[in-house]
């Protein structure tokens, strides 16, 4: 697919003033995935992360609790790695601003600014957050009955006024508008530009305050120990000092600077949209290639999730709960990048519901079982000439994938690059559906076609899952292992029709992913003793029997109630209670049926099962879908279970 080229990938590093929360993931699985779509394609690849640990705010933090500034962030720091190791985050390198070779890299920066003429020592007054450890003008703080409140994370700010170095940005904000206008690319998404434009560089630029006197936790200034470098060069700097940035010489940074990409959170784009590349250009080194702003994740409410505001969504309770692909899934699937995003565990569930168990856990379930029974867990071969225009399509959309996977992923848009594997899978569901297999299975002059059916699914499902080694970290490994292959496939094999091997065992196993109860998760189901205040019942009041009418026969002999097997059972999208069954009733004629029975049995549970189904119930439209009938079940104290007959019948014999 690629020429081995370089890739070099960045997170922000991240303030460890407290333990990192879902919006910190969010960005991390972001440059995860990208670096490892990036590998998969042939690239060298290199993914920094690290915190950045020195500041007022994580002084204050650390003597609030009696430690100091460097056992408290150790700590935290340790926390950091491990939350990255759960997530299956693969960075390349992961840099602290307290290492060595970076405070002694930064004091070697600041020196060739200040030897060059780009620093001048000057008096500072205004606005500060301790919080966001920024300055802000008047104009940029948010007001309110005379106080000024940070815009970023709305805490009160400090009046400060203090000796300090400035390093000379007013000179340089007209070249950076028209750097923008030149490079387009630089700074995306576009919004992100007018913000920079219209808030900082058309009203003017200042000179910025880079150092603080007296601050003992941060890097000195190399010739004058009063003052400390300020984050602006000390966390900045981290992207290239892990190279070897002054030291030239240095392999790392001759083999991957200019990054390709640095994923910030857009509250972070002045900093790295503006003194970022101001600072660079200073020191004649090229710019990164492209800076991206993220949105934020948002709650219901429209906040912010931040570690201010203390409403963190803890990451930990959410991957021990659901898997950390169900976690990867939904932040790269949910969430448009470049846009804000709403947060919710029903969101969550539903998602994990829909996507993951139904169309992708279900479809893996459906075809294996149909491979155990009819070809005894052995891939038949793929037979020319016996097809038509349904595996045409199906060949022709997988086929298609790689482009569109690709192209998605190189402008970002992990949300659109998740649709077309999706499409892929929902495709390869309808073509089974619309196959029917297990008619099929009846005539051995069919025997060719059905090979075929088994062949043409598995290939889709199997390239589908290739791709999905960019998103996901263990289902992939599973389910290659269970078509007798390595944990990984490359993506250069998988995309080619015919990669995959007739002949190979395939062992179901356990289903990939679990259905959840949404009601019960979010604490919302009934009460064992029957109170179900939390939601409102939908269940209908089951009359007594003294309260039943009686009917003639006549009217029960109007009723026409078969013998059907179940052949294919699903979730109805977005329906949390029904399932889709797919019913032979004999003489080659199926039927599909709509209950609402998920809460007592799952739909793999139910395929095989031999029912009793009221076949000439006027059909009606149930969540989009025409359900032809009814299927019987017995019921007792909220115990419901399936009726079947109890010798082996024909399918579509009657009941009497």
């Amino acid at each position: 697919m690629h020429n081995k080229k370089k890739y070099y990938i960045t997170t922000p590093i991240y303030y460890p003033s407290d333990y990192l929360h879902i919006g910190h993931c969010y960005c991390t699985i972001a440059a995860d995935t990208m670096a490892r779509y990036k590998k998969l394609t042939g690239h060298d690849t290199f993914f920094l992360t690290g915190t950045d640990e020195h500041g007022e705010k994580i002084a204050k933090k650390a003597a609030s609790v009696g430690k100091e500034p460097k056992e408290y962030v150790d700590h935290i720091v340790d926390e950091t790695k491990k939350l990255w190791a759960k997530l299956k985050i693969d960075y390349s390198g992961f840099i602290r601003t307290t290492d060595d070779y970076h405070q002694r890299r930064v004091q070697d920066i600041f020196q060739k600014l200040f030897d060059k003429g780009f620093i001048y020592k000057g008096a500072y007054k205004g606005l500060y957050c301790v919080s966001c450890e920024a300055f802000f003008t008047e104009k940029q703080a948010v007001e309110k009955e005379t106080i000024h409140y940070c815009p970023d994370c709305e805490q009160k700010l400090e009046h400060r006024e203090e000796d300090c170095y400035y390093l000379k940005t007013s000179d340089y904000g007209n070249w950076l508008m028209d750097y923008y206008k030149e490079h387009p690319e630089f700074l995306e998404p576009k919004e992100r530009v007018n913000e920079m434009v219209n808030n900082f560089l058309a009203p003017g630029l200042e000179d910025l305050a880079v150092t603080r006197k007296g601050l003992d936790w941060a890097i000195k200034v190399p010739f004058d120990e009063e003052h400390s470098i300020y984050v602006w060069i000390d966390a900045l700097s981290n992207y290239i000092t892990h190279l070897g940035y002054p030291e030239e010489t240095e392999d790392k940074y001759k083999t991957y600077w200019p990054a390709d990409v640095h994923f910030v959170g857009k509250e972070i784009v002045r900093f790295h949209g503006i003194i970022w590349p101001i600072v660079l250009k200073m020191l004649d080194v090229p710019l990164p290639k492209k800076v991206y702003g993220h949105g934020w994740i948002l709650f219901d409410d429209g906040k912010k999730m931040s570690k201010s505001r203390g409403n963190i969504v803890d990451p930990h309770v959410l991957i021990d709960k659901y898997g950390v692909d169900s976690l990867r899934y939904f932040l790269m699937r949910e969430i448009v990048w470049g846009n804000d995003g709403n947060y919710s565990e029903e969101a969550l569930l539903r998602r994990i519901n829909s996507d993951l168990a139904n169309d992708y856990g279900n479809l893996w379930h459906r075809i294996t079982t149909m491979l155990d029974k009819y070809f005894d867990g052995v891939l038949p071969l793929e037979v020319e000439g016996v097809y038509g225009e349904a595996e045409r399509n199906l060949k022709k959309s997988v086929l298609m994938l790689d482009a569109n996977v690709e192209s998605s992923l190189d402008a970002f848009m992990f949300n659109d690059a998740l649709i077309h594997i999706w499409d892929v899978i929902k495709l390869t569901n309808k073509y089974i559906e619309e196959s029917c297999p297990w008619n099929l299975a009846k005539d051995d002059c069919t025997k060719d076609q059905l090979s075929n059916v088994m062949y043409f699914s598995f290939q889709a499902f199997y390239t589908a899952t290739a791709f999905l080694q960019i998103f996901f970290v263990d289902t992939p490994k599973k389910v290659f292992t269970r078509m007798s292959l390595s944990e990984s496939v490359t993506l250069e094999d998988a995309k080619n029709w015919g990669s995959l091997q007739s002949g190979i065992k395939i062992t179901r196993g356990e289903a990939l992913f679990q259905r959840y109860d949404i009601d019960e998760e979010l604490g919302r189901a009934k009460k064992p003793n029957g109170d179900s205040k939390d939601i409102p019942s939908t269940k209908k009041e089951e009359p007594k029997k003294s309260e039943v009418p009686e009917i003639e026969y006549d009217d029960f002999a109007k009723m026409q109630i078969l013998t059907a097997k179940v052949v294919h059972a699903e979730k109805v999208e977005n329906a949390d209670k029904l399932i889709k069954f797919v019913l032979d009733i004999g003489e080659d004629e199926n039927r599909i049926v709509v209950s609402g029975i998920a809460e007592f049995y799952k739909p793999e549970e139910m395929i095989g099962k031999t029912v009793l189904y009221l076949a000439n119930l006027k059909a009606r439209k149930i969540r989009g879908v025409n359900s032809q009938g009814m299927i019987l079940f017995a019921e007792k104290n909220n115990i419901l279970s399936v009726i079947s007959p109890e010798k082996d019948m024909p399918f579509g014999s009657i009941v009497k």
